[in-house]
């Protein structure tokens, strides 16, 4: 499961970065003659490599994580950590510095109302009306810049779960985040939980009435251990029972940061000391297939099991496990 990010990273994001709105793009048919066509602008995220944040929480941990800390990471936006009146300056602050670093920057958006149902990370805001105002604030700061964005994370695998209180709310909610998020110029990959998640008969459907047909695509393994190849075929199903209920063209990310074991164990997914880093985040853009991401941060606690500590905080040992150290630091 998902869980919140470090309180850490949610200071720095704010502290001494004023925000500066990117520049928008010419008007078309800008610097041609009198007459020449215009030339279409090519979209920057097709060549620009993903931003390396060096606000990220492994970043702060010195030269002993560097291979971590070099991998591009995403923002993650919660309202615990940057409420409505803070969120727009935060995002414009972090798309700005990718700008500034010629990369394409990474976000999660991890608010919804009843978010994990109760379990490590839950929380979200209080209702329907404080989400969508919460969402329109993202969309501000996203304005002028072309971020990804992954879109709540195990929402829809939750659907219809009887501790979820907010099912039908929820599929409208989503809705209106990806209409909102798209329209402000981000890829929206809105979330799909992974292949372990099961029974997912229903799950196309369920992702047509969340308003995936109106993003990029879909995410999936978001905080998860699914090997990539089973990741992808996953996706490549939920792609295409989409097509047959009429929503084409879709594409899909898949979270990596966590999924290098050649072995993943059923059932010990809460820290597990089995885990690996798996393949680097990079764009891809192979047929239907645009990203390996790291949308969970390496190292980060998903909760008090296997020596973490509360879910988000940064731990020496987990960071040692997933790069395969025999002589792992001290835990949270």
């Amino acid at each position: 499961m998902p869980h919140l990010r470090s309180r850490l990273v949610a200071l720095l994001a704010v502290a001494g970065l004023a925000p500066v709105l990117a520049l928008g793009p010419a008007p078309a048919g800008a610097g041609a003659a009198d007459g020449a066509p215009a030339v279409a602008e090519r979209d920057p995220r097709r060549t620009q490599r993903l931003f390396v944040d060096p606000l990220m929480p492994a970043a702060q941990q010195g030269p002993a994580y560097a291979a971590i800390a070099k991998r591009a990471q995403a923002l993650w936006l919660s309202n615990e950590y940057y409420p409505r009146d803070q969120v727009a300056d935060v995002v414009r602050a972090y798309t700005s510095r990718a700008e500034q670093a010629g990369k394409t920057p990474m976000l999660v958006v991890y608010a919804i109302p009843d978010r994990d149902c109760g379990l490590h990370s839950s929380g979200g805001l209080p209702g329907g009306d404080a989400y969508k105002d919460w969402v329109a604030q993202v969309a501000a700061g996203i304005r002028g810049s072309k971020p990804l964005v992954v879109v709540e994370p195990d929402a829809i695998g939750f659907y219809g779960h009887d501790e979820c209180a907010n099912g039908r709310q929820r599929l409208k909610l989503l809705r209106t985040a990806v209409r909102r998020l798209d329209s402000a110029g981000a890829w929206v990959y809105l979330d799909a939980a992974h292949s372990g998640w099961t029974p997912y008969a229903d799950r196309a459907r369920l992702l047509k009435k969340a308003g995936v047909g109106l993003g990029r695509g879909i995410s999936t393994n978001v905080s998860n251990f699914r090997r990539l190849p089973r990741e992808k075929a996953y996706a490549e199903t939920l792609l295409r029972e989409l097509r047959s209920e009429g929503v084409t063209g879709l594409r899909y990310v898949v979270d990596t940061s966590r999924n290098g074991a050649h072995r993943p164990v059923d059932g010990d997914v809460t820290n597990p000391t089995w885990a690996r880093l798996g393949r680097a985040p990079r764009l891809r853009f192979d047929g239907r297939f645009d990203a390996t991401l790291w949308v969970k941060h390496p190292g980060e606690s998903d909760g008090w099991f296997n020596d973490g500590g509360a879910a988000g905080q940064w731990c020496d040992l987990l960071a040692d496990r997933l790069l395969g150290r025999s002589d792992p630091g001290p835990g949270c």
